[in-house]
């Protein structure tokens, strides 16, 4: 008897609490009034102010620039010691070496001399060893990048209102090869305690950060060939909402190593026919191309909210007008054929721009010297540029002849040929084309040689694996 009174005296308990809760939220509700909508962010306008390369036709912006005007090329023969395969047997390296269907790269060179990458400097120094290559060429670059900006602040909110938008395609994949033969030959326990920071791709931007004290968004986009693209748009993002004034953006990559040639081999995608001539073997929308040429290398930007620069004086190369993206849905390597992908990424950036097609000027093509996806842009290319593109008023190339398919640095690389182009007037070329895909006719037809013109408007594309596409809109300085 007395426990059935306890219970039903608990039960009343309970429902008095859940009425009495009940009420108190409803007053609660009823008396506090609904939140403001957040504030609208003001557009701000991003410009460039300074450029950093380190590129398999040099090191430094000023000589991967000549060079690429010049029609000069970036590829050649792949060698055993390419392979960075140091810790295995002489006979492992060359069986694997043997086993590679394509032999050529666009390589980074390296040394003391002008134009060279200095591994002594950025691979050696006392901090080398938390650092992989993709890691040392991002510092290379963006050193380059800030001192052309001339923008090294010291004060504390100069560098909170400074951020980093650095992103890589791959990370290094020579440490995991060398990491997996300790486990075979159980040498477990000398697995530097540096494996991890070295192979994440976000420790690029990590390190750019630290070494400046750039407390700002520190980001890194992981989207294939289209991560360039992506860090540099997302960086432009970041200063128009306000989460930055000044932004270090880019993309880098160092795949030249025996696995990551193997795999691309294995799918397929490398050029093979071109072995005994490399430096012909990157070939965009000529009808001999069979794939593309495995590349490395870095492009780094200063992206500046535009009175920032304007305050301090700053060198401007040309605004960032629009950042289009898109997804293709279709197929993890390959485009759809009806290149909807790349026409909405383009029209996307057209849009936000404010611009219609007919005044761009010129276009750096993502194509990477591959049968369907030189084709599969072009067409889009064409359908969307419409009559503008037949005329001959817009001047198209790919600088990957010259440079080779740079992958998570590609986007940024090309971004930057593309400013300079406006910057400079000159439209680079298009190498190796000797005869152009069909599909090329009356006034649409890719330069191959360089052409010095007036560029106010120039769009560049970067296309990646799993279908992301991405296109930056730069315009002349205002």
């Amino acid at each position: 008897m007395a426990s059935r009174t306890l219970t039903t005296s608990l039960r009343r308990l309970r429902l008095r609490l859940r009425r009495s809760t009940t009420q108190i939220h409803r007053q609660f509700t009823s008396q506090s009034p609904p939140f403001d909508p957040p504030p609208i962010p003001h557009h701000r306008r991003v410009v460039v102010t300074g450029l950093g390369m380190v590129t398999p036709l040099g090191c430094g912006v000023g000589t991967a620039w000549r060079r690429l005007v010049e029609g000069r090329c970036g590829v050649r023969s792949v060698t055993p010691a390419d392979l960075k395969m140091g810790g295995f047997e002489a006979e492992v390296v060359a069986h694997a070496f043997e086993q590679l269907t394509s032999k050529v790269a666009a390589i980074v060179p390296c040394g003391d001399k002008e134009g060279e990458f200095d591994e002594d400097k950025w691979l050696r120094s006392k901090d080398h060893k938390s650092m992989s290559r993709f890691i040392a060429y991002a510092l290379c670059a963006s050193e380059e990048a800030l001192r052309d900006a001339n923008w090294l602040p010291s004060e504390l909110d100069e560098k909170e209102k400074t951020g980093v938008s650095i992103g890589g395609g791959i990370g290094s994949i020579c440490d995991i090869l060398d990491s997996a033969q300790m486990i075979c030959e159980k040498r477990l326990r000398r697995l530097s305690p540096y494996f991890i920071p070295r192979i994440l791709i976000n420790m690029a931007a990590g390190h750019v950060s630290m070494t400046y004290g750039f407390k700002g968004p520190n980001h890194a986009a992981v989207t294939a060939c289209a991560t360039g693209g992506h860090s540099i748009g997302d960086a432009t993002r970041m200063i128009q909402f306000g989460d930055a004034d000044v932004m270090v953006a880019g993309g880098t990559e160092a795949s030249i190593d025996a696995l990551s040639i193997a795999g691309f081999c294995r799918s397929r995608a490398l050029a093979t026919k071109y072995n005994h001539l490399p430096q012909e073997s990157s070939r965009p929308f000529d009808c001999g191309r069979d794939g593309f040429v495995i590349g490395e290398g870095c492009g780094i930007m200063v992206l500046e909210e535009i009175e920032h620069a304007k305050k301090r004086g700053a060198k401007i190369y040309a605004e960032v007008r629009g950042y289009g993206m898109s997804g293709d849905a279709y197929h993890i390597t390959q485009p759809h054929s009806d290149g909807r992908g790349a026409i909405l990424a383009m029209t996307r950036a057209l849009q936000q721009a404010g611009l219609s097609p007919n005044q761009v000027d010129y276009i750096n093509a993502h194509a990477t010297s591959t049968p369907l996806g030189d084709a599969v842009e072009a067409n889009a290319i064409k359908s969307l540029f419409a009559d503008h593109a037949t005329s001959g008023a817009l001047v198209l190339s790919s600088t990957k002849g010259a440079t080779g398919h740079l992958l998570g640095a590609a986007g940024a690389v090309e971004a930057i040929f593309a400013v300079l182009a406006i910057y400079n007037g000159i439209a680079p070329p298009t190498l190796n084309l000797v005869q152009p895909d069909p599909l090329f006719q009356d006034g649409f037809m890719p330069l191959n040689a360089a052409k010095s013109m007036p560029i106010n408007a120039a769009l560049s594309n970067s296309f990646g694996f799993g279908g992301t596409n991405a296109s930056l809109l730069f315009t002349s300085a205002p």
